[in-house]
């Protein structure tokens, strides 16, 4: 802890004093330009992975960057979710799986997780992506989860009114992404052909 706190005070002393007129800025105003959703994992920042200023991301992390399809009742990621679409307004939602994850090397590799039977029970939202790496014969098994992950997750959330509302008038985008801790890339996923390619810049 007394490393969290040294850095606050590093944050306060050396970093805020020379952007205090973007978080001056920040404190009344709140327009980010894309919902990131993405894994828990400490070793993926949205933030850094993108080099976004604060206030340009509202960003979703959950473990395996799992999305629950829409359901009644109170969810912590459907709210989000509405909240970035409805209110937010924001243009892009990226659902960013990554190499090496937790949760899709379990799921891949079939381990038994009954002694996590919360964890267990969330990893049920990709039951999607489990099911069609059962018939695939790549040869990396996480690396074929973890993409078919993230198209299980873009299915998920199109099912949300809000995000149905805002693409059915064009007002959204959804973007697929996986990113490569060990070499610092990213692929994009190819709505057309449902394959991963280097992310272009546009």
């Amino acid at each position: 802890m007394h490393h969290l706190a040294q850095g606050v005070q590093r944050f306060r002393q050396n970093v805020f004093p020379a952007r205090a007129e973007l978080f001056e800025r920040l404190a009344t105003t709140h327009r980010p330009g894309a919902l990131f959703i993405g894994c828990s994992d400490a070793r993926v920042v949205p933030e850094l992975i993108t080099q976004r200023e604060p206030g340009e991301l509202f960003v979703i992390r959950t473990a395996g960057n799992l999305v629950p399809a829409h359901a009644p009742g109170a969810d912590a990621v459907a709210a989000g979710v509405e909240y970035a679409v409805d209110v937010l307004g924001v243009a892009d939602v990226i659902v960013c799986g990554h190499s090496a994850c937790g949760a899709m090397t379990a799921l891949a590799e079939g381990r038994d997780l009954s002694a996590l039977p919360a964890l267990a029970d969330w990893l049920r939202h990709a039951d999607a992506a489990r099911a069609r790496c059962r018939t695939t014969s790549a040869e990396d098994k996480v690396a074929a989860m973890v993409r078919a992950n993230v198209l299980a997750q873009l299915a998920n959330l199109a099912t949300y009114p809000s995000v149905a509302r805002a693409l059915d008038r064009g007002a959204v985008r959804l973007h697929g992404w996986v990113f490569d801790i060990g070499t610092g890339t990213v692929e994009e996923l190819d709505a057309a052909n449902g394959r991963f390619a280097a992310l272009q810049a546009a």
